[in-house]
């Protein structure tokens, strides 16, 4: 007979003292009596995985996040014990970890700082409702830390004193401060005394991360199931963390192809096929610059994927066509509910394959989508990736799509109160089973991996282009994404610029805003601040709710086209300078956005600046984010910097006043930067470009600039045929130095050249090209002085006399 029914809650247990450890190459466990295990991974000298388990072996180890490409190796590794503690060295790290309680401290090897250190360490709580624990970590938050991360949480930059949840949700007309939204990227960049560390817990249960709110020294990071297992990495420069992230997480797989870099236009929804004619043409028309137009779920046969409406577009290859040839490319949205209808061919070919997700006792799951009852196809299943990556041959190869949207995959459920699947749906895990609760943040993720797989498979020999609402870390190797449905406001345009630089800091960087707002519908002044940011977001897409009213360049009056006009071709000029930020990402996992936290960590004004940021390496861009103004004040950094409009020159350091009326923005360009820029362009490849632009812009000392060139789609740059032109600018008071680095086998298009210089402070009397003087009658002075040159010169030399 039981008489005790009372269930012992044990509450938080800890690890006890280590008895002894062990060395395999670069791992290293180290055994405590009460059967937890540290694994202990030297990933690079610095960059240290740990590991924990506290039932005296380890899982399977398998994750989605991390790359099979990430680089691995070290230069130096030494393990010391000694009587309370073991000592691990790499030439970057020194990491001390108590016997008794195996509390981690990390230091830094040259100068002997400590960097990161553990509060209470790793413990852990036994999860009586599930099974397994409730993984904890706590550690110490220094005096004067700063906190930066965690993807899309829309509020401000730096998380200290905030606390988080990542669990992936639709969050319709999400606010500053709703969480969790659309992503789940658990990993954040800490930074006190001018040295940088990033944490990347690897667990896709729901986790949490508390950035000193609870408590003030203590920062802690938790997760309802799974192991307590987190990556290390040391800077000391916050973008060498990112960078070392995006390694061991993935960079892009490849480039977009340059015409997902221009402008697009999209709404809920473009149809009949007139109405969308309708709109590409009013583009053209007005000469408003445009790159790809939409499809939402109207055009489908009853929301059903993979189908068209014949009504609606009643001969889509012959339209996708006839937009092809007006420069368009089209992108059409899928969406994972599969609609329960025994004629529809999708359905029957899951069904009969057995590729849907399961209840627990063996149901299907069941779920309310836009098509009415739907299944959920299981993307954790490598044969259900398959099967779907093929769904999209007669979309891409035979109709000519471009490029595909994934959306509502969360996933999203309808009409349940926690929107989206109980967490007793099972799934494969890539042959790891387990229930919803550890598969629910990687689904979209595995979704877009499956679509990135079939746009790969069916585009080639050009580029896929995928975009995709819900993400976690690692998502960034198959597509771009955007921040979700937003709303018509001036908070989310703040929110907007916080998006796009957060996640680019989260190594994420192709990621933009849905301009303007999805839901309700923006004034004109609205759309044109947010049209101004836009054009510094790698992804740049107009989108709206199709029952709030029009959202066009031309919705609103004729000045507020003519000013949106301007800055989309300012887009379209700066593709090649974008196109090179891009490859720098892709080749480095440089972000190609810059909050001045990561422009210049040491100057303590930038650890709290939320709306500044650099645009690649030298561009510097302050959104307008209230109305009615005239201008706004803003930090520049430290430096000289030119502004790009008047080509005033201002000195950083300072916040200043800026003015910006309706049809300017607050941007500058750095002293020494050379910007390659484009001709203005209806869309990609209209224009046979026989010159290229370079404006100059003159500074006493030396800058180096980059300029990246390929064929703008197709892999033909991943077998050497790419051009990649270093420029080193050397200034002094009376003559100005260009110097070209080539390399690379492509033939760039263009021939010339064309240098506009800015802020020189001398007359030019001489110019030599390659130690040949060149005649004065060549140089164009306006204003500013105008210079055409062959693209393959290797030193230009102006030579002239101090202006007074």
């Amino acid at each position: 007979m039981i008489t005790n029914t009372e269930l012992e809650n044990k509450g938080n247990l800890f690890p006890t003292k280590i008895l002894n450890f062990k060395k395999d190459v670069d791992t290293l466990y180290f055994y405590t009596d009460n059967d937890v295990i540290l694994q202990l991974k030297v990933v690079r000298d610095s960059v240290l995985r740990f590991r924990y388990t506290t039932v005296g072996n380890f899982d399977n180890d398998f994750s989605y996040a991390i790359t099979k490409y990430a680089s691995t190796g070290y230069n130096k590794l030494e393990i010391k014990g000694e009587e309370d503690k073991y000592i691990i060295t790499t030439s970057k790290l020194r990491c001390e970890i108590l016997k008794q309680g195996m509390r981690v401290s990390m230091y830094d090897v040259k100068d002997n700082t400590l960097i990161n250190e553990d509060e209470i360490g790793f413990h852990w709580e036994e999860s009586y409702e599930y099974g397994g624990n409730i993984v904890k970590m706590s550690k110490v938050s220094q005096d004067g830390e700063s906190y930066y991360g965690l993807g899309d949480k829309p509020n401000h930059l730096n998380l200290k004193g905030k606390r988080y949840t990542n669990w992936v949700t639709d969050s319709y007309a999400y606010g500053k401060d709703t969480d969790p939204i659309y992503k789940d990227i658990p990993f954040y960049t800490g930074l006190h005394n001018n040295k940088a560390y990033g944490i990347f817990f690897d667990n896709t249960f729901q986790s949490f991360f508390d950035f000193a709110h609870e408590r003030r020294n203590v920062t802690s990071f938790w997760a309802q199931g799974g192991e307590m297992n987190y990556y290390f990495f040391y800077g000391p420069k916050m973008t060498d963390v990112v960078e070392s992230y995006t390694d061991l997480t993935g960079k892009p797989h490849q480039l977009p192809p340059m015409w997902a870099l221009g402008f697009h236009q999209c709404k809920w929804s473009y149809y009949p096929e007139a109405k969308v004619k309708e709109i590409t043409s009013t583009f053209r028309k007005l000469k408003i610059p445009c790159d790809a137009i939409y499809l939402d779920i109207d055009y489908m046969d009853g929301f059903r994927c993979f189908t068209w409406d014949k009504e609606h577009f009643p001969d889509p290859k012959r339209m996708v066509k006839e937009l092809e040839d007006d420069g368009f490319k089209t992108v059409v949205i899928i969406d994972p509910g599969i609609k329960i209808d025994k004629d529809y061919w999708v359905f029957k070919e899951g069904l009969e394959n057995d590729y849907f997700c399961k209840r627990a006792d063996g149901a299907h799951m069941k779920g309310k989508v836009w098509p009415g009852e739907c299944y959920f196809p299981d993307f954790t299943k490598p044969e259900v990736r398959d099967w779907w990556s093929g769904l999209f041959k007669e979309l891409i190869e035979d109709i000519g799509v471009k490029g595909v949207w994934n959306d509502m995959n969360e996933p999203a459920v309808m009409e349940v109160p926690n929107k989206t699947f109980p967490d007793d749906v099972r799934h494969d895990y890539d042959g790891n089973p387990c229930s919803h609760r550890k598969a629910h943040n990687v689904y979209g993720m595995q979704m877009a991996r499956a679509t990135y797989h079939g746009l790969k498979k069916f585009r080639y020999p050009k580029r896929p282009f995928v975009i995709t609402r819900a993400a976690y870390s690692g998502t960034q190797r198959y597509t771009s994404t955007w921040t979700g449905d937003n709303i018509a406001s001036w908070e989310h345009l703040w929110i907007a610029n916080i998006q796009a630089q957060r996640m680019a800091m989260s190594g994420f960087g192709f990621a933009g805003s849905d301009i303007g707002g999805f839901a309700e519908q923006p004034q004109g002044e609205l759309f044109t601040r947010w049209i101004q940011l836009g054009i510094f977001h790698p992804f740049f897409r107009v989108h709206s709710s199709g029952d709030h009213g029009d959202q066009e360049p031309w919705a609103f009056d004729e000045d507020v086209t003519d000013i949106v006009r301007k800055f989309i071709e300012i887009r379209y000029q700066l593709l090649p300078y974008l196109y090179t930020a891009f490859w720098n990402y892709v080749d480095h996992g440089t972000p190609m956005l810059k909050s001045l936290v990561l422009y210049d960590q040491e100057d303590v004004h930038t650890h709290y600046r939320t709306d500044e940021f650099v645009f690649g390496e030298h561009i510097l861009a302050c959104p307008v984010l209230e109305p009615n103004a005239k201008g706004r004040r803003m930090y520049v950094p430290k430096g000289q910097w030119f502004n790009y409009w008047t080509d005033e020159v201002v000195k950083g350091g300072k916040e200043m006043w800026v003015d910006a009326d309706i049809d300017s923005m607050p941007i500058f360009v750095k002293e020494g930067a050379i910007i390659p820029k484009y001709p203005i362009q209806q869309y990609v490849g209209e224009k046979e470009i026989n010159e290229i632009t370079l404006d100059v812009y003159y500074k006493k000392g030396k800058e180096d600039s980059e300029l990246y060139s390929d064929a703008n789609d197709g892999y033909d740059y991943t077998k050497g045929r790419y051009s990649l032109r270093n420029f080193r600018l050397t200034g002094r008071k009376n003559e100005l130095i260009i110097n070209q680095f080539k390399e690379g086998k492509y033939v760039t298009e263009y021939q010339d050249f064309r240098l506009i210089i800015h802020g020189l402070p001398f007359t030019i009397e001489e110019i030599e090209i390659d130690n040949q003087t060149i005649s004065l009658e060549r140089l164009s002075n306006d204003g500013i002085y105008s210079l055409v040159v062959d693209k393959n010169f290797s030193e230009l030399h102006l030579k002239g006399n101090e202006l007074n």
